[in-house]
């Protein structure tokens, strides 16, 4: 692995082609913070999408797209005066420090659990930080991981469940209300009863250590390659798939289970 010394140099050689990107490549020269936007959440997803693959090759070139796009904000901002990337890391460690009382203060952790039982009131106390439990959370998150982190967050200050097998009740409650609804086919009470359902199961993947967003897209990838299976199997047939029975496609659907078994 690199020095501490290789890689201090390996941030001042991408802070210099930064430099000379911004001063001589027409298209890095008119970008903004708002320009730039859009392709710093599509790299953020492709991300993702090598962490989900386990890609460690993949992973390594996506973290180098998203620290380009840190880099290239703090370089745009040195320029209005604003701050500069020494201003960013700054700013972050002072973060992680006051954050972190049982490293670098008086304070006392020795489990995570102990950790993220004051998060949230550390958090508070900082200067500028969050005035209310969930003004930490960005408004432009999606929902499903939104709604994961406001659960989350209210837990970290003792509202929850005492006994996380009590949130099942709460599931089947709403599934129960979605159903009423869904029989009266009342567009938006079936939506808001969705949505609360949705909640509940959410709340429940939290209780149980369990990652909704990761376990979600896990089912995506399962339904894609199974489905990938049976339109596979229509071609070998020299049929469209929309050409084949639905009983046809539930035997290579089973086919498509069996082999990943």
């Amino acid at each position: 692995m690199n020095t501490t010394e290789d890689k201090l140099k390996a941030f001042q050689r991408l802070l210099d082609v930064m430099d000379e990107l911004r001063l001589k490549c027409p298209w890095d020269k008119k970008q903004t913070f708002e320009s730039l936007r859009a392709n710093t959440i599509e790299e953020a997803y492709e991300l993702c999408d090598a962490i989900m693959k386990k890609d460690m090759k993949d992973i390594r070139k996506e973290l180098g797209d998203v620290l380009l796009h840190i880099v290239f904000y703090s370089k745009i901002a040195s320029e209005t005066n604003d701050f500069d990337i020494a201003d960013v890391c700054n700013t972050l460690c002072d973060k992680l420090i006051f954050r972190h009382p049982h490293v670098f203060g008086e304070g006392a952790a020795k489990t995570a659990g102990e950790v993220e039982q004051t998060w949230e009131q550390i958090k508070q106390k900082e200067k500028d930080g969050n005035k209310t439990v969930l003004s930490g959370v960005p408004d432009a998150l999606p929902a499903l991981i939104k709604s994961y982190r406001v659960q989350d967050k209210a837990r970290n200050v003792g509202f929850d469940w005492k006994d996380k097998s009590q949130v099942w009740d709460k599931v089947q409650e709403e599934l129960n209300e979605l159903r009423v609804e869904v029989d009266k086919l009342d567009e938006k009470e079936m939506e808001e009863e969705f949505g609360d359902l949705m909640f509940s199961m959410i709340n429940a993947s939290r209780l149980y250590k369990i990652n909704p967003e990761n376990a979600l897209e896990k089912c995506n990838q399962k339904f894609i390659r199974r489905f990938n299976y049976v339109e596979k199997k229509a071609k070998e047939l020299g049929k469209e798939l929309k050409d084949l029975s639905l009983e046809e496609m539930d035997e290579y659907w089973n086919e498509a289970k069996k082999n990943e078994l």
